[in-house]
């Protein structure tokens, strides 16, 4: 809100300096941060000043008090400073007038510290979004629990209420369910009263074991099914009724995403499609994720027409240049193929084919999570 000293130094008016030399000045005074801005800079004068203390009226330029002399009640500053030196002006970060957070800013801390820094105490957000997460198949049982033979230990919960809480989306775990389609249906239309969301895993593809469909189509409708991704193709969403209650306070419906059931098929659809939903359903606004140019280290083709996304390792070329490096398997169950690389290269629909050396697309995790 004023004008202010970016060091510590000597506050001086640039028009009292000789542009062939040394400048002896008096010092006139001494200023602090949070002391009173009402001294004067009379000429030929300097007033000691330090970092973030106002400045002096008619001083325009500060030298640091390294690059001075002091002799006495004098100091002698060199030639060469530009006008406004080391002077941050009143206004340069925000100016009056202008629009710092528009609406849809998912708020971070750098969006805290500003508001803090006008004063503004209060500000008004959108509530938190609610979302049920499930998982289905009678496979599938929880982590510590005594598991058959056929059986496999429940990870795509943990995954996405680790992803929804990163976005700081209230999470309900509503457990395992089985593969019984009346079941599926009641519990989906339940969860939909109190939600904003309604995550399925598994369940969503062309088995006939596979009830998830079935049952958002009996209390709701798919706005699509089967995206042409890979990993992740048998992706749904939608929207289901809730179930009647009576509490009228309740929605009358809820949106639904249903993810496949391999894990890293979970991760790659909630990253690409689940959370740009998210993201409109808080209000905020879209968010354009710009992948790096890196180089491959693999050879890799691919169907036409399909987006594909290849989970790789990046490393140091022996000509310092960053490449891509393809984990070994790339099955859509190999959770380690998600902790042991640093992000996914997205290749589009028109490409076939990758050759090594090729300029290609990197996402890193940080920034499909963030």
């Amino acid at each position: 809100p004023f004008d202010n000293s970016a060091v510590d130094g000597y506050a001086v008016r640039h028009g009292d300096l000789d542009p062939d030399g040394d400048t002896r000045l008096v010092i006139a005074g001494r200023l602090t941060a949070g002391a009173r801005a009402d001294m004067t800079l009379g000429h030929e004068q300097a007033i000691r000043i330090f970092t973030g203390a106002a400045m002096p009226a008619g001083a325009d330029t500060v030298f640091m008090q390294e690059d001075v002399t002091v002799e006495g009640n004098s100091v002698i500053v060199p030639k060469g400073l530009k006008p406004g030196s080391n002077r941050r002006l009143a206004g340069e970060d925000v100016p009056k007038g202008r629009v710092v957070l528009p609406a849809g800013t998912v708020l971070e801390a750098q969006h805290i510290a500003l508001l803090a820094a006008l004063g503004i105490t209060e500000t008004t957000v959108r509530r938190r979004l609610k979302v049920a997460i499930f998982s289905t198949g009678d496979e599938v049982v929880e982590p510590g629990a005594a598991r058959g033979g056929a059986a496999i230990y429940d990870a795509n919960r943990y995954l996405l209420s680790a992803l929804l809480e990163h976005l700081g989306v209230v999470v309900t775990d509503l457990g395992i369910l089985a593969d019984e389609p009346n079941e599926l249906a009641r519990a989906l239309a339940k969860a939909a009263a109190w939600h904003d969301l309604v995550i399925t895993s598994g369940g969503v593809s062309t088995g006939e074991a596979d009830h998830v469909r079935g049952a958002v189509e009996k209390i709701g409708s798919l706005v699509f099914w089967r995206v042409a991704i890979k990993p992740g193709r048998p992706v749904a969403m939608g929207v289901i009724r809730a179930a009647l209650r009576k509490d009228y306070s309740a929605n009358s419906g809820a949106a639904f995403c249903g993810l496949p059931g391999n894990p890293v098929a979970v991760f790659v659809t909630f990253v690409r499609v689940v959370k740009p939903l998210l993201l409109q359903l808080g209000g905020a606004r879209p968010q354009t994720l710009m992948p790096l140019p890196v180089r491959s280290a693999f050879a890799y083709k691919k169907k036409k027409d399909r987006r594909e996304y290849v989970r790789v390792a990046l490393r140091r070329g022996a000509d310092g240049e960053v490449e891509a490096v393809k984990h070994p398997q790339d099955g859509a169950g190999i959770l380690t193929s998600l902790t042991e690389t640093d992000g996914l290269l997205e290749f589009p629909e028109n490409v076939t084919a990758i050759e090594p050396g090729d300029r290609v697309g990197f996402l890193s995790y940080a920034a499909l999570m963030g």
